[in-house]
């Protein structure tokens, strides 16, 4: 089945304040979200196995793939869709051989030296960026603009998900870079009204 990267999904339980993570996923899931990407960087093995269960099964009732950020041995644990790794994460030559040809594999990239090493060596798509400045992570390179993953998306043939910083107020701007899709986490999760914001978040890209 084609991937849908039109509104892709990052979760980011610290920007919750203190809501459900399954609640707003699935309210951002009814409000248009296509694909998710479980993140969980401060919980144990066990924990992350725990909750990746119950969000797979939550994602595969709506028909939605469910990928594991960084995490292979989760991935693989819970029979995930696929894994999303970045560039000091275990070795996309390695990821691809061990998740297998069946996997949906994500690569983070910001230039486009690594993106077309990333269509050479297994990702199945690219998560392009930062595109903005962003206070989702702290250690992420220098914002690349529209300019920045217009000409990412052009030195490749896989699909390019455009990541950092996106908003409503953006999303137009971004969708003429010729991008797949947009990942976003502050702009679902970080407000109260998730549902409405997703919405509106694939309205905008559906119609720019």
């Amino acid at each position: 089945m084609p991937v849908d990267y039109s509104l892709y999904l990052v979760t980011d339980r610290s920007i919750l304040k203190g809501r459900s993570l399954f609640e707003a996923v699935a309210e951002a899931i009814k409000g248009g979200v296509s694909l998710l990407q479980l993140r969980e960087k401060d919980v144990c093995s066990r924990d992350f196995y725990q909750i990746a269960l119950k969000i797979k099964e939550l994602a595969n009732s709506c028909n939605v793939s469910l990928i594991i950020n960084d995490r292979l041995d989760i991935a693989q644990a819970v029979d995930a869709d696929g894994l999303h790794i970045g560039q000091e994460d275990l070795p996309l030559e390695v990821a691809r051989k061990l998740l297998g040809p069946g996997k949906i594999l994500g690569y983070s990239v910001s230039t486009p030296v690594e993106a077309v090493y990333g269509e050479k060596n297994g990702a199945d798509y690219l998560g392009a960026g930062p595109v903005y400045p962003t206070g989702s992570k702290l250690d992420t390179v220098e914002p690349i603009g529209t300019a920045g993953i217009k000409v990412i998306k052009e030195s490749v043939s896989i699909p390019v998900v455009a990541i950092g910083g996106v908003s409503l107020s953006n999303v137009d701007e971004v969708k003429k870079s010729g991008v797949d899709g947009i990942s976003v986490i502050s702009a679902i999760l970080g407000s109260p009204q998730v549902e409405e914001n997703a919405r509106s978040l694939k309205n905008i890209w559906m119609s720019s």
